[in-house]
């Protein structure tokens, strides 16, 4: 693992507020207000359209489709998929941009972890030595008893459910976690006791950095902070920015703002943070060289979510224009012939503008081989939330600014 700054931060949990329970605060230790993370490749990654989607409807909590359900079981004969991501140290693994994983040091001596940088989620969970060995297919996992630095949370429990009625649950320690240089004394890590069928098939990640706000934590009987609520009060700027790629490594940079990676100016609008996604309102969409929509679509920015899910009645707008386009229950959502060359397809910030080109819209064959190709927009309408996932981040660059009254930025860049 390459280190890209020389930044150290030490921030105790007890700095948020989380009581006597918790290990008293430490002094911080700042070298460097800022912090830039490379992407880096998962090399296991299998492609299926079908499970990208799956996995979607599991992460928020939605009921599975039957069709969504045969779809996967039909795909997936071959073996399993990878969940998407976009993570701070990752680089897509296939041409089709939605396998990325985040190497990330726990404890001392440092144990090394490929993680999942989710900005729709909050919790800091991982495979460790106390996850049945069942359930461990081919992850690296945490070992507390191994780190010097590590210290039980006594009574500390956390606890994920899922749409298909599967959960990842265990136990909690502090530990210090550095990524990309960026260093938290004693963040809650999360040690996985079960997981999840949907995780341990997953070989190459081994745990997630949720990015959400800290409301979304499940730990009992209080929620922890993620690490970058633990790390950004001794940022030089109390933010981080996503400049995802298509094809290419992309970059997250914490603490400041790489004016280099962007072009015009950065719009900036109001974040909910209730229940604790970065949800904003775009403004509208259109669809190829179209007239530009003004419509309220209220979604989330999403950096673990690989696809677009937008209402259907936009969906349907777009693949109006894609010929041999259609709604597969076979393959679990809108398809088109592989030939078939799309529209672009740009959603609105305030008065600005950010376009998705048509080759980003490609997820690519539903499966090896095939001449049927799997769309990188589908519907929300199962999900009940509409997901600004990296299909969308990729055509951006974007700023997450946790300050005390959140706001995202969306600019443009050279694609």
């Amino acid at each position: 693992m390459v280190f890209l700054s020389n930044l150290v931060l030490t921030v105790a949990l007890a700095a948020a507020g989380l009581g006597a329970a918790l290990p008293p605060k430490i002094g911080n230790t700042v070298i460097d207000g800022k912090a830039s993370l490379k992407q880096v490749r998962n090399p296991h990654h299998v492609h299926n359209g079908a499970l990208s989607v799956y996995k979607t409807y599991l992460k928020f909590g939605a009921p599975i489709p039957d069709y969504l359900e045969a779809a996967v079981a039909n795909l997936t004969r071959a073996g399993p998929g990878k969940r998407a991501t976009g993570s701070a140290s990752a680089t897509p693994i296939d041409t089709f941009d939605d396998a990325y994983v985040t190497p990330v040091s726990i404890g001392t001596p440092a144990q090394v972890l490929n993680l999942d940088f989710d900005t729709g989620s909050s919790d800091f969970w991982v495979f460790s030595s106390e996850t049945p060995s069942s359930e461990v297919n081919g992850q690296l996992i945490y070992t507390p008893s191994a780190s010097s630095t590590s210290h039980l949370l006594s009574g500390y429990t956390w606890s994920i459910s899922y749409g298909d009625g599967s959960s990842s649950s265990g136990n909690v320690y502090t530990d210090t976690v550095t990524i990309g240089g960026l260093t938290v004394s004693s963040q809650a890590v999360e040690c996985a006791e079960q997981v999840s069928s949907s995780f341990s098939s997953d070989s190459a990640i081994d745990g997630l950095v949720g990015l959400g706000f800290d409301s979304l934590n499940t730990v009992s009987p209080s929620a922890q902070p993620t690490f970058f609520d633990n790390a950004k009060s001794s940022l030089d700027s109390p933010l981080f920015t996503a400049d995802l790629k298509h094809q290419a490594p992309g970059t997250y940079n914490f603490g400041y703002i790489d004016s280099s990676a962007y072009t015009g100016t950065i719009t900036y609008v109001p974040v909910n943070t209730s229940p604790g996604y970065w949800t904003w309102t775009s403004s509208g969409y259109a669809v190829g060289t179209g007239s530009f929509s003004s419509t309220s679509i209220t979604g989330i920015a999403d950096t673990g979510t690989t696809l677009l899910y937008l209402p259907t009645s936009i969906v349907t707008a777009y693949y109006r224009q894609v010929s041999g386009s259609s709604n597969s229950r076979t393959y679990g959502g809108y398809v088109f012939p592989c030939s078939t060359t799309l529209p672009s397809f740009t959603f609105g910030v305030s008065s600005a503008r950010i376009t998705i080109p048509g080759t980003y819209m490609n997820y690519g064959p539903v499966a090896t081989g095939s001449s049927t190709c799997f769309g990188g927009l589908q519907s929300s309408s199962g999900i009940g939330i509409n997901i600004f996932g990296d299909v969308a981040l990729k055509a951006a660059f974007v700023v997450f600014n946790g300050a005390s009254s959140p706001t995202l930025g969306w600019a443009s860049k050279a694609l």
